[in-house]
């Protein structure tokens, strides 16, 4: 990983949005991509003109329009919260840079619809520039090892699935009211974002809710003919570790506990001497399971929030696709589209086979 300062090459970025998930979150992680910050923009301009002091911005504006037509940008990173309409604003304002000549990066959720998804592809599509979605969990280092072994020849095939994210589905009558579900759709692209990576596009979907919590459970099958299980989690212990995400292949599983400790189960048995017959509990080296979780006593840059979380990843992804004139092959629009519409088939009843792909 370079420094900032050891990139020969950089891109001219501009920011809208200085709230405290840009400040904790996405600006650090400039320290370690190839950015030049030109400008930032903010609704409320004294906001603007510090965040331009703290990440050494050269200018701030209240306009974004204002800041498109005067600098000179090769990309906009855009962090926003919703419009007074309940939706998220980033289909706006990211056809706005596309029509300025700017590449776009958008944190999630990228959209309230598929619609307003394809209505930005198609910008994106006249425009020759791309949009990138902030889906941090595709970049979580422990979730790149469980793509690289699930895709291994030595995993054979994957052929389930299981992830628990907590997180409560509304009642149906509130499933069409954007306020109603804007925790549902921030949060579902999390572990949905992780499943679409991992096993590709999802075909059909079925869930059951229930209401003592809003706790559900959803069935998946994909088109690679696997299958799996979302469970929502709604009511776990906040001192649970979040998250848990478990592949199965054709002899080994990989799980990923929390988002940072992978244990990778290889091919192999406890033995050979066979069932009844077997002594110890303890198989061959060869197949011995493998085990990764960080520590936490060096000053290193894994153990940092903005890597173990993917931030720093995506962000400098982003750039070196800019840089190449490639657009991402992941977390790109054509996933978006996808994430949207797994969200829209929780707005059909209950119990009801959904076919998304």
């Amino acid at each position: 990983m370079q420094y900032n300062f050891e990139y020969a090459r950089k891109v001219r970025v501009g920011f809208i949005g200085c709230g405290g998930h840009a400040f904790r979150n996405v600006f650090p992680t400039f320290q370690y991509a190839p950015v030049e910050l030109v400008a930032v923009c903010d609704l409320e301009a004294e906001r603007a003109a510090h965040y331009a002091r703290q990440f050494g911005a050269q200018r701030h504006y209240a306009d974004h329009r204002e800041m498109l037509a005067r600098e000179e940008l090769d990309a906009v990173f855009i962090v926003t919260n919703c419009g007074a309409d309940g939706r998220p604003l980033y289909p706006l304002l990211a056809a706005d840079c596309l029509r300025a000549g700017c590449h776009a990066w958008i944190e999630k959720p990228p959209a309230a619809s598929s619609e307003e998804i394809r209505q930005l592809v198609a910008v994106s599509e006249k425009t020759g520039k791309f949009v990138m979605v902030g889906l941090k969990k595709v970049f979580f280092p422990a979730i790149a090892k469980a793509k690289e072994i699930v895709d291994d020849a030595a995993f054979g095939r994957p052929t389930s699935l299981y992830c628990r994210y907590p997180q409560d589905l509304p009642p149906f009558d509130r499933r069409t009211d954007v306020f109603a579900m804007r925790g549902f759709l921030d949060h579902l692209v999390h572990p949905m974002s992780i499943i679409h990576h991992l096993l590709g596009p999802v075909e059909t979907l079925w869930y059951r809710r229930t209401d003592l919590n809003g706790a559900s459970v959803t069935l998946l099958s994909f088109a690679n003919g696997a299958v799996g299980t979302l469970h929502l989690a709604a009511g776990q212990s906040g001192t649970s570790p979040l998250e848990r995400l478990e592949v199965v292949g054709e002899g080994a599983n990989v799980v990923v506990d929390n988002g940072v400790t992978l244990t990778y189960y290889r091919r192999g048995s406890r033995g050979s001497e066979g069932y009844g017959r077997q002594t110890a509990f303890l198989g061959d080296d060869g197949c011995a399971p493998l085990h990764w979780e960080p520590e936490f006593s060096l000053g290193q840059l894994y153990n940092k929030g903005i890597f173990l979380l993917g931030y720093v990843q995506e962000v400098a992804y982003f750039c070196r696709c800019v840089l190449e004139g490639s657009p991402p092959q992941k977390a790109g629009l054509d996933d978006a589209l996808a994430l949207l519409k797994l969200y829209e088939a929780y707005q059909q009843p209950e119990g009801t086979i959904v076919r998304v792909h």
